[in-house]
This record gives C-alpha cells, structure tokens and sequence, in this order.
C-alpha cells in the first residue's frame, strides 16, 4: 500500500510540473515585448542632440516646427523641414536638407523650395520614381504636392476626405496626416483637432473615405494621451504595423508632448504600448529611419534629436 501511495505521490508532482504557467500579471510584459520588440520601443538619446534647429536668426527658417521628415536612399539621408519667422503674419514654408550620417546636416542652398503656400507637418513617400508629401496647409486641412527630384513640388490641393457615406466631411480641420500605401491602396491617417486619430482609404489619390467614421486610435484611457493625439508614421516590421504618435495630458497644445507607439495588425484595430510615452521632455512628431542595420528614431518638434537603439 505505501509503494502505491508513494507511486500516486510522485504522479501528481510529475503532472503538477507540467501544468502551464498562471496567467497572472506577471505573464504580461512577456507578451508586450512580444508585440512591441525592444528594438522599436527603447531608445538612447544621441550626447550631441539637438543634430538640426531652425537659424535663430531673422531668417525664412528662423524656427523649425512639428513633423518634418527624413528618407533614407542609396546611403543618404534627406531631410524636409518646416520653418517659420514668429510674428503677427507668421508663414509655414518648406525647406530640404541632405546628411550622410544623419547626424550633420546641409540646407539646401535654395530654401525654401516651396513658399507658394502653407506647408506644415509633412509626410513623404516614394512611389515608383515619384515623391508624394502629404502635409497641413491652412487651418489644418491636409493637401498633397508631387516631386521627381525631392526638390521641385507641384501643388494638388486639398485631399478629398469623405464619410463612410460619402458626404464630405463636415467643415473644419483634417490635419496632420501620414499615409501608408499597400498593394495599390493608400491609407490616411489623420486627426480633427487632435481629438483622435481617423483612417480613410483611396485607390486614385482623388477622393478619400473613411473605413468608419468613429477615430481608429482613441484619446485614453491614460492620462499621457488623454486630451491630444495625432499620429506620425506607420512602418511595418515582422507583419505587424507600427504607428508613431505624439500625445499630449493636456488640452493646451502648447503643453509639452510626447512620443508613442502603438500596434496593429490590420491598420484598424490599435494596441497602445503599455510603457508609453517612448519620449517624453516635449521631444515629440517622432519619425523611424532604417539607418542600415536598425532602426533610429528621431523627434522632429521643436528641434530634430536623433535617438539610437537601447
């Protein structure tokens, strides 16, 4: 009988130890690194930040202001900023600068290389051997210009956003938008007052609808990104969508921001990571470059700062 016991004994600490572990908390950043891998999420500060800021002096560009953007091609970095004099008839125009290392910067002998209007917060993609910036005019309505040569842009005017219905949206601002094109089918990200975050869709750059009318990334529930989002970039990395936003825990825009990601597998439904904000001390419009080997982030708003893998 105690031989029987002592078999029944041992059974059960065998199959004890081989139960799955608890679901418990403890189980959780296990499966947020899995979602969100270090190499997207920590970052160190480059020592000799900020690496571009606007003259500080009377000129076009005398300040720099929210996203500019950077592409990397053929092992140089390009670089289009939005610069500004302060004052009562303050004017947002274009500028273009061009770096090896990302790191030291040359502008472009001829900025601005657009001041026919309003250009703010850009987005930049390539598509075949064309540039397509997506940018804030006036009153944050977004607009698109073309480019062959990163330099020279022609004005398309105002993009077509339409509700799920297809009646226009009602008047007010459409801005900061960053797009993603897949498969033949552009995507527009973009907020209203910085209240959310919304997606519309195009298939011919002409008329944009949304996939619903309700912001697919949602101000909360923390208090890092309760009162403002507006969302940067998307890249994707391993089959999963990575969006760059900044956020803000106060309804004064001129509250200092902050950077943060969020995941997603469709481009519709979002995680936000649980350690957000990635950046904080107002470095914010945060934008990924591959620099070759990984990516480096950088923070384009008030000053560029380029940050490197943890």
């Amino acid at each position: 009988m105690k031989s029987i016991n002592l078999i029944l004994v041992l059974s059960l600490f065998i199959a004890g130890c081989k139960q799955k572990p608890s679901t418990t908390n403890n189980t959780e950043p296990e499966s947020d690194t899995i979602m969100f891998p270090t190499e997207l999420v920590e970052f160190i500060s480059y020592q000799n930040n900020p690496v571009f800021t606007g003259s500080g002096t009377d000129t076009w560009d005398s300040l720099i202001r929210e996203r500019g953007y950077i592409l990397r091609e053929e092992g140089i970095y390009h670089m289009w900023y939005c610069g500004y004099r302060e004052g009562p008839e303050k004017e947002i125009h274009l500028g273009y600068a061009s770096s090896e290392d990302g790191l030291l910067w040359t502008k472009y002998e001829g900025n601005p290389i657009f001041d026919l209007d309003w250009v703010e917060d850009v987005c930049v993609l390539k598509s075949d051997s064309i540039y397509y910036m997506f940018a804030e005019g006036r009153g944050d309505i977004a607009h698109m210009l073309t480019s062959s040569d990163r330099i020279h842009w022609k004005e398309h005017g105002p993009l077509d956003v339409r509700y799920t219905t297809g009646a226009p949206l009602s008047k007010g601002p459409y801005g900061t938008p960053a797009v993603w094109l897949e498969n033949g089918i552009w995507y527009l990200f973009y907020e209203r007052k910085d209240l959310g975050i919304w997606l519309a869709t195009s298939s011919d750059l002409k008329i944009w609808t949304n996939l619903q009318d309700d912001p697919v990334i949602k101000l909360g529930p923390e208090k890092y990104d309760q009162k403002q989002v507006a969302l940067n970039q998307i890249i994707k990395y391993k089959g999963k969508y990575y969006g760059y936003y900044h956020a803000s825990a106060y309804e004064d825009w001129r509250r200092p921001w902050t950077s943060c990601v969020a995941m997603s597998e469709d481009l519709i439904h979002w995680k936000k990571y649980s350690k957000n904000p990635i950046m904080s001390e107002n470095k914010s419009s945060p934008i990924m470059v591959h620099d070759g080997s990984g990516y480096r982030l950088y923070t384009m708003h008030p000053a560029v700062c380029v940050h490197f893998p943890h």
